[in-house]
């Protein structure tokens, strides 16, 4: 499991070599999909973090501290974390997740990622927030989109 910051600055880097800016929300979200991704295909966490749902959707505690202060603003990289590097299994998932859903907005994957249905609607109480949704509701969410994928 790594430390939220380190796969935020590996996708910091793909950017960067595709010459392209991401948001604080944008960044936010390719963690927790990739996250995800990486419970429902292959069983374990990406990150030790844990994630929480908040009104716009699910959120890294600890990776939106250290972006905020970007507001709106493409981060600039790299972050401070513990910066080993991804396993092979862990670099796949982040360079497809990039691949797949490094061109939508903030906004559209914010939305993606709160989906009726979604581990964020499973435990998001409207008008608060700081709910942990679970690591295996998040495994259980993207193991169905991956059966679903291959029918």
């Amino acid at each position: 499991m790594r430390d939220s910051r380190s796969v935020a600055n590996r996708f910091l880097d793909l950017a960067l070599e595709r010459g392209d800016a991401v948001t604080p929300m944008q960044l936010l979200k390719l963690v927790y999909i990739a996250h995800g991704w990486m419970l429902g295909l292959h069983g374990r966490p990406l990150i030790r973090d844990e994630v929480e749902a908040w009104q716009y959707g699910p959120v890294i505690p600890r990776l939106y501290n250290a972006i905020r202060r970007f507001r709106s603003q493409p981060v600039e990289g790299p972050l401070s974390a513990e910066n080993a590097a991804l396993d092979a299994t862990e670099d796949s998932i982040v360079r497809q997740v990039y691949d797949i859903y490094g061109n939508r907005s903030g906004p559209a994957l914010s939305r993606l990622t709160h989906q009726k249905g979604s581990p964020w609607d499973a435990v998001y109480d409207h008008g608060s927030y700081g709910t942990v949704i679970p690591n295996d509701l998040i495994e259980d969410h993207y193991a169905r989109l991956a059966k679903k994928a291959a029918a």
